[in-house]
């Protein structure tokens, strides 16, 4: 056992996390592998009302098998990066058929499913089973940078191979899930993005990075990039009974299958008429601003009330009218969500 992992070990068990629900009983690898996949590129405090809504929901794999996408999707909403729901889904139904209804405990199966990977396989693997398999989230690169001081951005390929190969070198052979959840905390408490708390750290005595005045500095940023920037309008079309038209996005591009505004790039009014037999001129509402990976998104929604539904797009099944309050509980995109709990506060 190296150093690094005695030293973390003590450190968390009197300082450590020990109350997050997917560390209570029953303890299993559906919760852990659960947790794992919606910590991805998610804070933890964002995460927890959203682990629970879910889980009671779907408490264990069979019952995420069996559901339908849009059930998954309507209790993902809101966390984002629908894909890893997506893919949550379709490992659940292939563990199903190849599994015999259970996550397997071999890593090459395991990582081999749908949206899991090496540090999510070795995470479930450490926490569910304490076999010693290592992880490498966005906690761990920021300690083990530090930690060894390495240089370059963490993304890049032979950089994330030598973090790799530190991680497997400090991982126990023993109290593999432990070390794992001590290694994770370390990163989100003390050894933080900005302003790390090295006087406090377990660490700072063998830290390279700490030696050598380099905490504030390592890892080493992203190269910064101009993102480009896509405008459009979205269409709040409101009859006089306050229901809001709605559709169902198909199922490539951004937010796939989600249910969203009407949109419209040019000739918004027009697009509108098409939609709705319209009552007065549309109001323009607070721009709404989302970046994704690739491109940020700049949205100016416009509210168009009194609409009347047009009867050839109601039979159309992915248009629906819904009031506000009932649209929330289906999947919709974070920004769109934002805008029709704001509904109620906007006079008509």
């Amino acid at each position: 056992m190296s150093a690094l992992a005695p030293a973390l070990l003590h450190w968390h068990a009197r300082h450590g996390r020990h109350d997050l629900p997917w560390q209570q009983a029953p303890r299993s690898a559906y919760r852990i592998w659960l947790a794992e996949v919606m910590l991805q590129q998610t804070q933890v405090v964002t995460v927890i009302p959203y682990y629970a809504r879910f889980l009671h929901a779907l408490p264990d794999l069979p019952a995420l098998a069996a559901a339908s996408e849009d059930r998954v999707l309507a209790l993902w909403s809101g966390l984002g990066y629908y894909r890893r729901a997506r893919h949550l889904h379709a490992a659940a139904r292939r563990c199903m058929t190849q599994h015999a209804g259970d996550l397997p405990r071999d890593f090459d199966a395991l990582a081999a499913l749908p949206g899991i990977g090496r540090s999510t396989a070795g995470a479930i693997l450490a926490q569910a089973w304490d076999l010693p398999f290592a992880i490498l989230d966005g906690n761990v690169k920021r300690v083990l940078a530090r930690y060894h001081a390495i240089s370059g951005w963490p993304g890049q390929a032979a950089v994330t191979r030598e973090l790799w190969r530190h991680a497997a070198a400090h991982t126990p052979r023993r109290r593999a899930g432990t070390y794992a959840q001590a290694i994770m905390d370390l990163g989100a408490m003390l050894c933080t993005p900005q302003q790390p708390d090295c006087p406090s750290c377990p660490l700072r005595t063998s830290c390279a990075a700490h030696a050598q005045g380099l905490s504030a500095r390592l890892p080493t940023p992203r190269p910064r990039r101009v993102l480009p920037r896509r405008y459009l309008h979205w269409l709040l079309l409101r009859d006089a009974q306050g229901r809001i038209l709605l559709v169902q996005r198909a199922g490539d591009g951004i937010w796939p299958r989600l249910w969203s505004l009407p949109e419209a790039e040019l000739a918004p009014e027009a697009h509108a008429a098409s939609l709705a037999q319209l009552h007065a001129a549309p109001r323009a509402l607070s721009p709404l601003r989302h970046v994704f990976t690739h491109f940020q998104l700049e949205a100016q929604p416009l509210l168009f009330d009194g609409a009347r539904a047009r009867a050839a797009v109601c039979d159309q099944p992915a248009l629906g009218w819904y009031m506000p309050q009932a649209a929330l509980a289906l999947a919709l995109p974070a920004p769109v969500r934002r805008l029709l709990k704001q509904l109620p506060e906007i006079s008509r």
